[in-house]
């Protein structure tokens, strides 16, 4: 059996943590990350620190622009990314299809390189109400890939882990410091500026910033303006 596991690493603290996770299990991360029209390339710089820093076998970064299409605060420069706390529903950060398109192409991957296994650092509790981040969603993509593929169809089954499905941000925080993770290295505001400095009020500043404070733990985050 391969032990290569495709991580998908945005550079944010729940990809970080995730690509730990998937290290203490034992794998040989292939890590994949996506320049995909979103409005600061800051997070790609730390997903590169994080790849190295967590030894990585490979890291590629793919370009897509799906600012093409529009459609999200992430990349529609015309549509403001919300900074008046996290609200009920879907906001205006989701990017349509996009975890369904980035696991796609990790899934390519994965099947090029003999793996079975992909891991991706969706969360379902301190979350944005994204629906492509719920446990169903990642099931169905499970289901999706074992279905579409020549690995899958001749018996290699492929599993799409989401370690930190069920966990809060304080205990995703918890589990990456037991991990080694130096959340210094990472950015996960949805407005970073070029230096990586967050902007401390879009709803990702606010659930980072409140998943240090219930861990207990310093937030290594810089910060554009104190906050």
């Amino acid at each position: 059996m391969s032990n290569k596991a495709v991580v998908l690493l945005s550079g944010g603290l729940d990809s970080a943590t995730c690509l730990a996770v998937a290290r203490s299990k034992g794998f040989e991360s292939y890590c994949l990350s996506f320049d995909y029209g979103q409005r600061h390339r800051a997070e790609l710089e730390a997903a590169g620190r994080v790849a190295a820093a967590h030894g990585a076998a490979e890291h590629r970064v793919l370009k897509l622009d799906l600012a093409q299409f529009g459609g999200s605060a992430l990349t529609d420069t015309t549509i403001a990314v919300p900074t008046a706390g996290v609200q009920p529903g879907i906001p205006v950060t989701y990017v349509p299809a996009r975890n369904t398109i980035m696991l796609s192409l990790a899934l390519a991957w994965a099947e090029v390189l003999g793996s079975r296994d992909i891991f991706v650092g969706v969360n379902a509790v301190d979350y944005s109400g994204y629906p492509d981040c719920r446990p169903e969603y990642v099931a169905a993509f499970e289901r999706l890939a074992n279905l579409a593929t020549k690995a899958g169809v001749e018996g290699a089954r492929l599993t799409v882990h989401a370690p930190l499905i069920d966990l809060t941000k304080a205990d995703i925080i918890r589990t990456g410091s037991a991990l080694g993770v130096d959340y210094a290295l990472t950015v996960s505001c949805y407005q970073a500026d070029a230096a990586g400095h967050a902007c401390g009020a879009c709803d990702s500043c606010r659930l980072r910033r409140e998943g240090f404070a219930a861990a207990g733990l310093v937030d290594p985050t810089r910060y554009a303006t104190p906050v």
